[in-house]
């Protein structure tokens, strides 16, 4: 398998590319600074970059809003696939880095508990407790770091 014979380079690219710690929305193009070192890269014999992680989230990128949108600190998702073809010319390959057994406050379904409580059809998906609180105040308890998915 290719990947046990590669050198992989490891990446934060809101780190490396000096995206802000909290996301305000604004979207800026910064994802290309890592185009910028393929060929660097190439010299050094690197077969993979791992980025970890790229996608939107509030702060530090493990705590996931949308798990199909690169982070707006880092551009668009057009400005991603460039990266990733100009890294492709230099024969390295791209491992993403996600987590997907949690998600941040601000992810679509755990928005939609917050909004509606017991009634969420999304309840079920994470581990809740209807008869306590939050340290954020939400109306319910629930266990960070864990989500229960049917997908």
């Amino acid at each position: 398998m290719w990947a046990y014979e590669s050198t992989f380079y490891q990446i934060y690219p809101l780190g490396f590319c000096g995206a802000p710690r909290e996301n305000d929305g604004v979207c800026v193009s910064r994802i290309g600074r890592v185009a910028s070192w393929a060929s660097y890269l190439e010299e050094l014999g690197v077969g993979a970059v791992l980025l970890n992680p790229v996608f939107e989230s509030s702060a530090h990128g493990y705590d996931t809003r949308d798990l199909t949108a690169v982070d707006c600190r880092l551009g668009t998702n057009d400005d991603f696939a460039a990266v990733v073809a100009e890294l492709h010319a230099h024969g390295i390959r791209v491992v993403l880095d996600a987590v997907f057994n949690h998600v941040g406050r601000e992810f679509w379904a755990f928005r939609d508990v917050r909004e509606h409580g017991w009634d969420s059809a999304y309840r079920d998906w994470f581990i809740t407790n209807f008869d306590g609180d939050s340290a954020y105040g939400d109306g319910f308890w629930y266990e960070a770091g864990r989500v229960i998915s049917s997908w």
